[in-house]
């Protein structure tokens, strides 16, 4: 599928994979990347990694979602958080891949409600449509006051 009209381009560039630095072009995002001991790497303090900076994008991007399928209902959204867990790990086919949880939480709206709301978000983010069918994404929805 081909985007019909491109609105804006991240830059990043990487040096070094896991073990390297990454930055973006405006020299916002400057970091280390350090594999984690987990993974066999030195996880090194102070470094992040890609699972991570894939977390924190698809949260950001997955609560935007949410706010657009907010407004498409008429419902009002206040302290909302999206937490994004970035799992890695082999696949059956002896190579390795990477698993999406999120956990959504939407105070102050009904369970029910709630729960909409985050399916039409998933499928209105694009990390969600880039991955649908690619990585097993599972959804949880709380209602808990902020």
């Amino acid at each position: 599928m081909k985007l019909v009209e491109k609105f804006f381009t991240a830059q990043a560039k990487a040096t070094g994979g896991r073990d390297g630095h990454v930055t973006t072009n405006n020299n916002v995002l400057d970091v280390d990347l350090s594999t984690p001991k987990e993974m066999g790497g030195p996880g090194k303090p102070g470094a992040t990694n890609p699972e991570q900076l894939f977390a924190a994008g698809y949260s950001a991007c997955f609560e935007g979602a949410l706010a657009v399928a907010a407004r498409q209902a008429g419902v009002k959204l206040q302290d909302v958080t999206v937490e994004a867990f970035i799992g890695f790990g082999k696949m059956e086919d002896a190579g390795y891949g990477i698993s999406a949880d999120l956990h959504v939480n939407i105070p102050n709206v009904d369970q029910a409600q709630a729960e909409q709301l985050v399916q039409a978000a998933h499928g209105i983010c694009p990390y969600s449509r880039a991955t649908r069918g690619n990585i097993e994404v599972n959804l949880s929805t709380t209602t808990n006051p902020a």
